[in-house]
């Protein structure tokens, strides 16, 4: 076994292949860019070294520099994590040729399974089915518009080289398909440095079903059953969990056997993912293979038992894999919600920004958190917007659901936007409880998953209010009496009262002001009164009675933020400076302004040009993605302040109309 590795990556999964390396008694070396100089996957490891700036190119896509560190350090093998150079077959290559192991599949078979058309073709061969489509070296547009009549619609335009959903669209009419092949070589070719594509027939009702395979250097092959990830957006995905509610007995054992299949028709070492799409009909067909480790690993691992790292490195230092497939079994139910810097109302556009409150569950055997970062963290624009995966296991799914419902409830992040109260909505909604998941789940129950902002409940704004008050009192403890310090509210000749003021989520705002009475208080919002009583607290974990009932919130908070949890449901709050002052913008769609940082791929737009309410003007590239600006107003633009490949901070200008 190895005495030292390097992990070439960052963030959630350099920390998770060092907690294996930990418990196995094996040094770890990390790389980092300038800004991840203080990340957690530094301060984790034995040893640490500086590769470069922080864009990729410039640090973790640097392979001769992180080869180089490998070498002058003593390690014996690179493990590749996933994302970067996981997949890249030249950086195997380069591994093995400077005396060190790749720990994962042979530089041959990335290779074979890199580009979705070779590795198709290369399916058939093996008796794996695939989906009907245009798999050819031909790429004139033309020719691909005539291909996709062909295929018929609707369809899929994918990257060859592509993975993660970029560069894929669905065109559903053929007048779509010119704009929609354009926007998919272009991301496809600052993705993977590769525009070719090829076109798929689009599975009606489809489920996104996965088998994890594992082979060694003896000419063993297994799987580790299915992970089910078809609840996703902007084809990334969102949750997943095994078993699969749709796969049955009978075609889990035909989508296990053709998994097992695929990788030995490739001899492949390491683990790696078969990847399938099944149609409502439950007919399968190959899409695709990861020659890596996968960010959804942890489901696996909670129902079989097994540390997936340690197969990974058992395996690339000669070992026979662990166990024969007879000797694999999996026992209850595993679900992984991935919590990420997003905002799902905005089209789930990722955000920049630094995390003040991070609160997760406790770990044990039936909830795992796996987290590349702390709180005061920055999420940077250079990297992926991913904060933590939680995971649950369950005797059975329901118990898995509840769970991971009560997981959930007692997380709390602050400072940048999460997608997490949309993932409290995901798994406590009737459709997910009942196992139908296809990949449609999201757009079908997009009005109950993605609600405008309503009313916040009053027990939410009493929580509030209590944390506010008892914050109040906190931070005047063990001061010498005076009346500054004085949290009473009291006044000469009236009752002793505290006003506090919050700001709902659709602007408007809400007060709630408070009599003392003796043991309790009355409270009063909205010209109706209840009384209120405050419980021992356990730090944000609040035990109020309101008008006879008790109950529990957990109430976080970030300076003026507050995010409440209580029975009814997470309900965010910003609580109202009465001196605080923004004077009022007589245009307020004068400008258009970033929304995160990022890099300007496209300029659509000229100063002088007239342009229509909803016109493209610019696309921005962040967080691996592409946003299409588009302009809220009809008007005449006045000035473009960036051009193609410029980098844009956060709040920037970038394109201003006349009045």
């Amino acid at each position: 076994m190895f005495a030292k590795i390097l992990i070439a990556n960052r963030g959630e999964i350099a920390c998770r292949v060092m907690r294996t390396c930990r418990r196995m008694a094996i040094g770890t070396v990390a790389v980092h860019s300038t800004i991840d100089a203080h990340a957690l996957h530094v301060e984790q490891a034995d040893e640490a070294y500086l590769i470069g700036g922080p864009r990729p190119a410039e640090s973790y896509l640097r392979g001769d520099k992180i080869i180089d560190v490998a070498r002058s350090c003593g390690a014996q093998a690179i493990h590749p994590g996933y994302g970067f150079l996981s997949e890249n077959e030249d950086f195997a290559r380069a591994v093995e040729a400077a005396g060190l192991v790749f720990i994962g599949p042979t530089p041959e078979a990335i290779e074979k399974m890199g580009l979705k058309d070779r590795a198709k073709a290369l399916m058939e061969k093996a008796g794996v089915p695939v989906v009907p489509g245009y798999h050819g070296e031909e790429q004139d547009a033309a020719f691909l518009c005539s291909q996709a009549k062909q295929v018929g619609y609707p369809l899929l335009i994918k990257a060859v080289a592509g993975g993660g959903g970029k560069g894929m669209r669905l065109v559903t009419k053929d007048a779509e398909f010119p704009a929609q092949l354009e926007g998919a070589r272009r991301e496809a070719k600052s993705a993977f440095g590769d525009e070719r594509v090829l076109l798929e027939r689009f599975i009606e009702g489809p489920h996104h079903i996965e088998f994890q395979v594992f082979g060694d250097t003896h000419g063993h092959y297994v799987h580790l059953f299915e992970r089910e990830c078809s609840i996703q957006r902007r084809h990334q995905k969102v949750l997943e969990e095994t078993p699969s509610p749709f796969v049955d007995d009978a075609m889990r054992l035909r989508m296990g056997e053709a998994a097992v299949a695929a990788a030995r028709s490739i001899a492949y070492r390491g683990a790696g993912t078969i990847e399938f799409i099944a149609g409502a009909d439950r007919k399968f067909y190959f899409m695709e293979m990861n020659t890596r480790l996968q960010v959804e690993h942890p489901v696996t691992e909670m129902i079989t038992g097994e540390d997936l790292v340690e197969w990974q490195l058992r395996v690339a230092a000669g070992e026979p894999l662990p166990l024969t497939q007879g000797e694999i079994h999996s026992a209850g139910h595993a679900i992984e919600v991935r919590l990420c810097a997003e905002n799902p109302a905005n089209q789930f556009l990722p955000e920049a920004g630094r995390i003040g409150v991070l609160d997760a569950p406790r770990e044990s055997d039936d909830v795992r958190l796996d987290t590349g970062v702390r709180e005061g963290d920055a999420v940077s624009v250079f990297y992926d917007p991913m904060i933590a995966k939680l995971v649950v296991w369950g005797d059975d799914r329901a118990q898995a659901a509840r769970r991971m419902g009560s997981a959930l409830a007692e997380t709390s992040i602050l400072g940048v936007k999460t997608n997490l109260a949309f993932l409290e909505r995901v798994v406590a909604h009737p459709a997910f409880l009942a196992g139908d998941t296809d990949t449609g789940f999201i757009e079908r129950h997009r009005t109950e998953l993605l609600p405008p902002p309503g009313e916040v409940p009053v027990e939410a704004l009493i929580a509030c209010a209590v944390r506010v008050f008892l914050d109040e009192r906190r931070a005047h403890e063990g001061e010498p009496r005076s009346p500054w310090s004085d949290t009473s509210g009291w006044r000469l000749n009236r009752p002793a009262l505290r006003r506090m003021e919050f700001r709902l989520p659709d602007g408007r705002e809400v007060a709630v002001d408070a009599e003392r009475r003796g043991d309790h208080a009355v409270a009063s919002i909205a010209g109706r009164r209840h009384e209120v009583r405050i419980g021992p607290a356990d730090g944000d974990r609040l035990q109020i009675g309101l008008d006879g009932e008790t109950y529990f919130a957990r109430v976080s908070r970030l300076r003026e933020k507050l995010s409440a949890t209580t029975p009814r449901g997470r309900h965010e709050v910003e609580l109202v400076d009465p001196f605080h002052y923004e004077p009022a913008d007589a245009l307020p769609d004068a400008r258009l302004t970033a929304l995160m940082p990022g890099r300007v791929v496209k300029v659509m737009a000229a100063e002088g040009e007239k342009v229509a309410m909803g016109q493209a003007l610019m696309i921005l590239e962040a967080m691996k993605m592409e946003h299409t600006i588009v302009s809220p107003r009809a008007g005449v633009i006045e000035r473009v302040a960036f051009r193609e490949n410029d980098l844009v901070p956060a709040d920037a200008v970038l394109i201003a109309f006349r009045e």
